[in-house]
């Protein structure tokens, strides 16, 4: 029951997970493509680029808080101005000499903001929606945070190469494309302002001097869910190979063919990877939750593991025939990103249906939490283990770690009847 009158899901779900991509793209692609424009080292790139997703990783010690002050609509809506904020400071460091370091920091402050906005964005989603709608939802919640994924990473990062060829100053035409992220994210934060609807279900859920038995009892009762080993397994492993591959994809696709990559340049790349790509990856997010919805997480899932591993080989492909055809080259990025994106959408419904409970803001955050883990470490090493490698061998190691995916898969427990709608 709501203290207002109910508004559409229509109305926020998009809007609210488009935003939410923007700060991710931000990390987890937009700084690699700015850093590698620049210069910087595929080394250096991955590791300092890689603890960008520490406040993803660590926002579980702080989610209860979430919880316990205020609304979750006071969160998104006060978070996303400071987000907005942000993006427009990383414009402002572009001409500055300390560059690399102090746009690092600013992007740190940016993850930190943007981690506790998707807990509260996440914490929302499970407030405002039935059980029933969560799952018929989550592939369009997927399919709008691929198209903000499509915004941020491919017509902007075209922009930054279109620019960057017309001006020859690669530094300005990064400024520019931060201010319009900013300028994008304030007029989102505006429109949830008035749109976001008031669930009665959304308040605070401690009060006085209890918060901090609270906050523990919250960590413990996640960790005494049942089959908590298979739950962390799953998890931590289901994007092993994908998490060293994302990291490097950017740079192979712009190194010179003497290095063992490509050769596009950074407008190509926004059209192949951060346009066809993402296109081919919100499709088949959206077809990863109509399927779900109709079958079943349990049914579902080995199709979707395999979906989401097996079309690496692609990259395989790449970094041994080296083709120049750029149309062949997208067509083979956007095999890639489908499958991702159809097999994708199993761990984020896994993750709702393991955070069901009373503190189901928190548990979720702690899942992504424990996926971005899973991220962060080993794409830390995924640079110097591909300067050690070289592409083509990288690319074929990032294959044998999807195996562990697989294992898990065969292991984790899962009710037949979850996800259908």
């Amino acid at each position: 029951m709501q203290t207002t009158p109910v508004k559409s899901p229509w109305l926020w779900v998009p809007s609210l997970y488009f935003g939410q991509a923007i700060p991710y793209v931000v990390v987890m692609m937009l700084s690699v493509i700015m850093y590698k424009a620049n210069g910087i080292s595929n080394s250096d790139i991955a590791l300092y680029t890689s603890w960008l997703y520490l406040p993803w990783v660590i926002k579980p010690l702080w989610s209860p808080f979430v919880d316990m002050f205020r609304t979750k609509r006071y969160w998104i809506v006060g978070l996303q101005l400071v987000i907005g904020a942000a993006l427009a400071l990383v414009a402002l460091t572009t001409r500055l000499p300390a560059f690399f370091q102090v746009s690092l920091a600013v992007l740190w402050l940016m993850a930190f903001s943007s981690a506790t906005h998707d807990i509260a964005a996440d914490g929302f989603y499970m407030l405002g929606l039935r059980q029933q709608q969560q799952a018929a939802f989550v592939g369009v919640r997927s399919t709008f945070y691929r198209l903000g994924m499509l915004v941020g990473q491919g017509a902007l990062v075209t922009l930054a190469g279109q620019l960057t060829e017309r001006t020859g100053d690669v530094r300005f035409a990064w400024s520019v494309v931060f201010c319009v992220l900013a300028a994008m994210f304030l007029a989102l934060c505006v429109y949830h302002h008035f749109l976001l609807p008031r669930p009665a279900s959304d308040h605070a859920v401690a009060h006085g001097d209890n918060h901090f038995n609270e906050f523990f009892a919250t960590f413990a009762a996640f960790f005494k869910k049942p089959d908590i080993l298979l739950i962390l397994g799953f998890i931590l492993t289901f994007r092993l190979g994908e998490s060293q591959l994302l990291k490097l994809a950017a740079p192979f696709l712009m190194d010179p063919l003497a290095q063992g990559g490509l050769g596009m340049s950074t407008s190509q790349v926004g059209i192949a990877y951060s346009t066809v790509g993402v296109i081919a990856l919100t499709l088949g997010g959206l077809l990863g939750g109509y399927v779900i919805s109709r079958r079943g997480l349990k049914r579902c899932l080995w199709l979707m593991v395999c979906a989401v591993h097996i079309p690496d080989l692609v990259f395989v492909y790449l970094a041994s025939a080296l083709p120049q055809n750029f149309y062949l080259i997208s067509a083979c990025l956007a095999l890639e990103q489908f499958g991702y994106g159809f097999g994708f959408t199993a761990l984020m419904l896994y993750m709702i249906m393991v955070a069901e409970g009373e503190h189901k803001t928190a548990h979720y955050a702690i899942c992504t939490g424990l996926m971005a883990l899973g991220m962060m470490l080993p794409g830390m090493a995924s640079g110097r283990i591909q300067e050690i490698l070289g592409y083509q061998h990288f690319f074929i190691y990032v294959c044998v770690m999807t195996i562990p995916a697989f294992i898990m898969a065969a292991l984790v427990k899962i009710d037949p009847e979850f996800g259908k709608q």
